[in-house]
């Protein structure tokens, strides 16, 4: 008997009854396919049978596979059919293996003065796991920023991100912010910091050995940078974003490095809607010292007209250089400091590598209130402003 295999035509869409699958008219190869997806660089593409997506199954059977392919592999997973992984495959990437496609220059714009994929944003072996803790080496941009107050007491109350050997982005809040006490100075930053009461700081595997950090670093300030546009008492606080020129040139280490900025067209442009981003910190801001370990938490980018309809009620305008993430109950920024790191994952193909996607700017009081996401300076508006402003 003739197996009958009915097609129904709906928006110009093909459905197979029988099995469930979708067929998209013009689509490449015409494989059979499982709906739409967005792979984990926010690129639209079709879940199919990881078989079927050359490019990323070579990727899988190659020998030896790295950390970083392994981490987008998983990622971009939508789903099972029938036992068989499916995965999440660019047009590009079902007619190409990796010994015959040639790597594509990513769109990016520098001036020199700052690292690119493959300098920064790198991922290390082994350490990406789920949960609250963080690994002793993940993240190594992140920076603690030092203030010096009556007396000479030093402390810590907001973060940063390092993006060279010489500059450290935070909020501009944690600059010039009018919640800032008077006798305050933003004196320094602290890199390479785990756990803030031991120094140098060890964790212990799960075979039992111990793995320890040189000491941090702690490097002084030269000159603080906000926003020449931030304004400290606008309720909104746009433009809140700043930069930190330090002393002198840090070398980097495992435990110190940069993290990359969204150069690229795409980068600049994307609103991470639908997109899960790390937030991660000491959970220290002008007001609350939270955590003496580094966490981090997984958050879910917002679309802005949603999120302003949450920001209504407090009659806060949200303009397009910021964007909001979260609103989960008992998460979000509390697991990060003011002025620190919204962490994107990008590939190129040719790396795939750790951004900065936003910097926590605010949220609601207290954090990590159901339905109230936290926002964040998009990192991508403020690019052209970084590169005009850094210096060698």
């Amino acid at each position: 008997m003739t197996k009958l295999v009915i097609f129904v035509i709906f928006a110009g869409l093909f459905v197979n009854l029988a099995t469930g699958q979708f067929y998209f008219p013009n689509e490449a190869a015409q494989v059979p396919n499982y709906g739409r997806c967005v792979t984990p660089n926010r690129e639209r593409a079709l879940c199919i049978h990881l078989e079927d997506c050359k490019y990323l199954y070579g990727i899988l059977t190659s020998t030896p596979l790295r950390d970083e392919d392994k981490l987008y592999l998983s990622r971009s997973q939508c789903g099972y059919f029938k036992g068989k992984v499916l995965i999440c495959c660019p047009d590009r990437y079902r007619d190409s293996t990796p010994a015959n496609m040639q790597p594509i220059k990513p769109n990016i714009t520098s001036n020199g003065l700052l690292p690119l994929p493959g300098q920064c944003g790198n991922l290390l072996s082994n350490r990406i796991y789920g949960g609250v803790k963080t690994k002793i080496d993940e993240f190594p941009w992140m920076a603690l920023v030092e203030y010096t107050k009556a007396a000479g007491n030093k402390g810590h109350h907001c973060g940063g991100s390092l993006i060279s050997t010489r500059y450290v982005v935070t909020a501009s809040h944690c600059v010039n912010g009018k919640s800032l006490p008077a006798d305050w100075r933003l004196t320094g930053v602290r890199l390479g910091e785990w756990d803030t009461l031991t120094n140098p700081d060890c964790e212990v595997d799960v075979r039992g050995m111990k793995d320890c950090a040189p000491p941090h670093m702690d490097v002084p300030v030269e000159r603080t940078i906000p926003h020449p546009a931030y304004d400290p008492n606008s309720k909104n606080q746009v433009n809140d974003i700043a930069l930190l020129r330090l002393d002198r040139q840090v070398e980097y280490t495992d435990f110190i490095r940069p993290i990359c900025l969204p150069l690229n067209t795409n980068l600049r442009s994307a609103t991470f809607d639908g997109i899960s981003m790390d937030v991660a910190g000491w959970g220290k801001t002008e007001e609350l010292s939270a955590s003496n370990l580094k966490l981090k938490t997984t958050v879910e980018g917002l679309k802005l007209d949603d999120c302003q309809s949450v920001y209504n009620r407090q009659n806060i305008l949200l303009e397009s250089s910021q964007m909001c993430a979260g609103g989960k109950e008992g998460i979000d920024s509390c697991r990060g400091d003011s002025g620190g790191p919204l962490i994107g994952l990008d590939t190129n193909k040719v790396n795939t590598y750790y951004f900065l996607a936003g910097v926590v700017s605010f949220g609601p009081t207290p954090c990590g209130l159901a339905g109230w996401p936290g926002v964040y300076t998009m990192v991508g508006k403020y690019v052209d402003w970084i590169q005009n402003t850094i210096e060698a």
